[in-house]
């Protein structure tokens, strides 16, 4: 309890605009809000300043979160979701792509290459289905946050994590891929 109160007392000084108090609730954040700004962009250095520009954002609409410090991350994930949305139809930003460089070491290829398989098929998603598996595999979100990332009604991201799956391994039948949690 004395731990929820605390938490709520940085949420409030971050909103009457204390940066230290936003920096702490925003730095567990930003590494889910960082890679999930990858799967969506496909392109790191924009992925970052995806990122950098969806801080800025909550930084100023952070007195429009509704509850309390349990609502952040989903809401942080959406302003996130949202700026990659905003980047991917200004268009100019996928002129120029460099690959990324691996880091060598002692990878099994077996395992590398299942990991690039998997990688090439995501990349085919569209990015709404790499945000549907992205928020509720990776993340490990609840499918309400998953839902509130992904801007849709719960049963809608029900179905549309299902299907995103579906569309990654077809011809293999799913075990109950989508579970309450």
């Amino acid at each position: 309890m004395a731990l929820a109160m605390v938490e709520d007392t940085t949420l409030q000084e971050a909103i009457r605009g204390d940066a230290a108090a936003f920096d702490a609730l925003l730095a567990p954040l930003l590494d889910p809000a960082y890679r999930l700004a990858v799967v969506l962009l496909q392109d790191r250095a924009e992925a970052e300043d995806a990122v950098q520009e969806a801080a800025l954002k909550a930084w100023g609409k952070l007195g429009q979160l509704r509850g309390d410090r349990g609502k952040l991350r989903a809401w942080f994930l959406s302003v996130v979701a949202n700026e990659c949305r905003m980047a991917r139809r200004r268009g100019w930003w996928g002129v120029l792509r460099l690959a990324d460089v691996e880091p060598a070491g002692g990878v099994d290829e077996e395992s590398l290459v299942r990991a690039m398989d998997l990688q090439r098929a995501i990349s085919k998603l569209p990015a709404d289905d790499r945000v549907a598996l992205f928020t509720h595999f990776y993340l490990d979100l609840p499918l309400e946050e998953s839902a509130r990332v992904m801007g849709v009604s719960l049963g809608t991201a029900k179905s549309r994590i299902y299907r995103a799956a579906r569309r990654l391994r077809p011809g293999v039948a799913l075990q109950e891929v989508i579970s309450e949690r």
